[in-house]
This record gives structure tokens, sequence and C-alpha cells, in this order.
């Protein structure tokens, strides 16, 4: 096997320009999304308000929206038209419709309603506005409850327990600041390591197809198929597990995010992932002899594991047919062994069903060796 390793090596070393790009791609996306979420979440969205009133109250609502970290006040409309072809033509995100004589309302102990307006077409931005401006109107409603409790002569206390009869405490656990830099990162840097290796290891598979140097290079490894192929990989194993780690020193330790258990469980799970994903390329390569349709299915495989890896929608949400077939994408298994290891804390007693899981993607492998075999017999790979 080490022939072949040193075989790869040399090729590496007289064309390194695909390794050169590929590791560039890694340290593009480490930089743009570091740079991207740094604040944890946006920051000032632009949100509207269409003010009929013009009152005290809804002036006074101008300055809190404005005051808020999450949003902020890009416009102050006279009716809901101009308001609806802003929010249409991406200006704003949402806007509050104030109606006109909501302050007489209020003075008379009426029920005046306010309307909300957001644009779900942008989910992030969309939902964020939605909740700061919600919790402002739920925030102002209670303000002036406060004021007419105040007026008719309860006291503070009371007025408190009037308002808000319940207290709650909330505690969000694995991801305490709510920060989508924590969300994002440590699944999607990890993904695109784990995609620029499975990528990476079909090309060069399917180049020894295309160069017609198949017969040398299983030659350096004896006839043995499983030999070549592993042999072939184990540069690129060792180059993308490096960035892997390098990648997480640089989550877990300046960047600061959560990592509450054991380091060394985590590199381990980093090997495996990106061992695991040159499996499926390697087991993907040898199902179809045409290099170009195996690069295919091996690209619509690698980039469909970020939608069943469960972090941006919920495998348990999914029906059965696709929780089941989840479970063959390595990606969800570094991802619930990376969530107990790093929020968690917990070690190998709890996340050994996904270690032992993505060991198992080892058998592909040798299936895939064994069909590599078979075209190299039949002359189908020559």
């Amino acid at each position: 096997m080490m022939r072949v390793v040193n075989r790869e090596l040399r090729r590496i070393w007289h064309s390194p320009r695909y390794l050169v790009i590929l590791t560039l791609g890694v340290v593009f996306s480490v930089v743009f999304f570091a740079t991207m979420t740094q604040e944890g979440q946006p920051q000032k969205l632009p949100v509207g308000v269409v003010d009929l009133d013009h009152s005290y109250l809804s002036r006074r609502l101008c300055h809190e929206l404005e005051a808020t970290q999450g949003v902020t006040v890009a416009a102050v409309y006279d009716n809901h038209t101009e308001a609806r072809k802003a929010m249409q033509r991406g200006e704003i995100f949402a806007f509050y419709e104030i109606p006109a004589g909501t302050y007489n309302e209020l003075l008379q102990f009426h029920a005046p309603r306010f309307s909300l307006y957001t644009n779900q077409s942008y989910l992030l931005a969309g939902s964020l506005s939605y909740r700061q401006l919600a919790t402002m109107g739920k925030l102002a409603a209670g303000a002036v409850q406060r004021e007419v409790l105040r007026k008719k002569g309860y006291k503070d206390d009371a007025i408190m327990g009037i308002i808000q009869p319940v207290a709650l405490d909330t505690h969000p656990v694995g991801n305490t600041k709510a920060s989508y830099c924590i969300y994002l990162m440590t699944t999607l840097i990890p993904g695109i390591i784990a995609l620029m290796a499975m990528l990476h290891t079909a090309y060069v598979i399917g180049r020894e197809r295309q160069e017609r140097t198949v017969r040398s290079w299983m030659r350096k490894a004896g006839g043995n198929a499983l030999k070549a192929l592993v042999g072939k990989a184990l540069p690129y194993t060792a180059w993308y597990t490096m960035l892997a780690v390098v990648a997480n020193f640089i989550m877990y330790g300046p960047m600061g995010m959560p990592m509450e258990g054991s380091w060394l469980l985590l590199v381990l799970h980093s090997l495996l992932l990106v061992a695991a994903a040159q499996c499926a390329a390697i087991f993907l390569m040898g199902c179809v002899p045409d290099p170009s349709v195996a690069m295919s299915l091996t690209s619509a495989y690698a980039t469909l594991s970020f939608t069943m890896c469960g972090f941006s929608f919920p495998v348990d949400a999914m029906p059965l047919p696709m929780q089941a077939f989840s479970l063959l994408f390595p990606l969800r298994h570094y991802f619930l062994a990376m969530r107990d290891i790093t929020q968690f804390g917990n070690g190998l007693d709890v996340c050994w069903p996904q270690t032992a899981s993505l060991v198992a993607f080892g058998v592909l492998a040798v299936i895939g060796a064994a069909m590599w075999s078979r075209q190299y017999e039949r002359r189908l790979a020559c």
C-alpha cells in the first residue's frame, strides 16, 4: 500500500493545483462565514412604520423601535401602499401599521389594534424582524396597560401581577447566546471539508480512468483493488483531516464557540467524517464505470448531505422513509456526535452509536473495491 501512497504523493507534487484550489476553498469558507456571522445575528434590519395616528404614542413607538439592537426604522410611511411597495422592493423586511385614532381609543379605555406585516420570503430576516416587532408590540401594550392601571390607583406590585402573572425564566441550552454563527459554522464548515474530500477522492480515482493509468496503478498495489483505492485516498484523508482540525481549533478556540467535551474525541470524529466521505466516494466510483456520471452522482450525494444531516430541518420531523435515508450520510452522524461532544460534554459512552456508524461506512469502501476489481478484470477501467 505504501507504494501506492508514494505514487499518489508524487502525482500531487507534480500537479498540486487541485489540492491548492480546494484548500483555498475551505479557507475562503471559514473566513466568509466567520466574518459574515461574527455578530451572532443580523443587526439593524430595516423596518418601517405606517403612522396614521400621528400622536405621542405612535412617535414613542418609533423611538422605541429605533432603540432596539435588532432592527432600525428605515422610514415612516403615510399609507399602507407605500410600505407594501417598499417591502416588495426589498427596502424593508417588516412594518407596523398604527391606525388613526389609536391614542384616543386608549384614553377611552378601548383596545386599538396594530397590524404587523413581515416579508417571510427572507426566512431569517423576516423571522428576526417579526420577533423584534412582536416583542416591542407586547412591551408597548404592557406599558400602556401599566399607565392605565396606575391612574386607576393600583400599586406597582399589583400591576405587575396583572400584566405578567407568570415570569418565564428561559435558559438556551447549547447555544446560550442564540448566535447564528455557532449554529451555522459548526456544521457547515465540517460539511464543506467532507464534501471537498469526497469530490477530490472521486476525481483522482476517475482521473486514473481518463488517463488510462489504471494498469500501472494496480501493479503498484499488487493487483489488490482495496489496497489501491485506500492507498490513493490516504494522502487526502490526512490533508483534509488536518484542515478539519485547524478549522475546529479556530471555531472552538479564538472564536469562542462552546466546547464542553474532549478535544481528542472531536478530532477522532473529524477523521472518521473525512474517511467515511471518502468511502462513500469510492463506493460510488465503483458503481459507475463512467467517470463523468460517477462524479455527478458523487456531487449530488455530497450536496444532499447538508439537507439530510438535520441542522437546517429536523430529521425527526421528516417522513419515516426520509429519516431512514438520512442514516446513509456521514454528516448526519457527525452532526449528532459533534452536538453531544461540544455542547453537552458527553463522552464515547454516549456518542458511540454515531462513532460506530461512521466506522461502518468502511464497508462501502470494501464493496466499491470489489466492484472496481470486477471492472478491472473485465478491462472496463483500463
